[in-house]
């Protein structure tokens, strides 16, 4: 298992902006898939945003053009900026590598809210 520990979260208004932190405790950093993931209340984890060993990136069609996922293996932290924030994006926001997504391993999430 690899320590993940999210950072941010918080009640934001539509429109607005929010960067997620990510501090991941893996080495080689860039050497690992990484993602974020979501939960709404009521629904399953979705995924949001993947960025992979070569650093290319994929979105999730409902965060495309709003949200982005970059990463710096300095500090080891993966980041998620979000903008134009709307209502749906209303979730626990989780960051995970993609091995410990696989052994079913989860770290606490962060609470994003979004009011209109």
């Amino acid at each position: 298992q690899v320590q993940v520990v999210e950072v941010g979260g918080g009640n934001m208004r539509t429109g607005e902006s929010l960067t997620l932190f990510c501090i991941i405790h893996v080495s080689p950093f860039n050497a690992n898939t990484m993602a974020w993931y979501r939960q709404a209340p009521g629904k399953q984890r979705e995924l949001v945003a993947r960025i992979t060993s070569d650093e290319s990136t994929n979105y999730a069609d409902s965060v495309k053009g709003r949200f982005t996922i970059s990463r710096d293996s300095a500090k080891r932290t993966l980041y998620l900026q979000m903008n134009s924030l709307q209502p749906g994006d209303t979730a626990v926001y989780y960051c995970n590598t993609e091995s410990n997504v696989q052994v079913g391993y989860w770290g606490r999430g962060a609470q994003v809210t979004v009011s209109s």
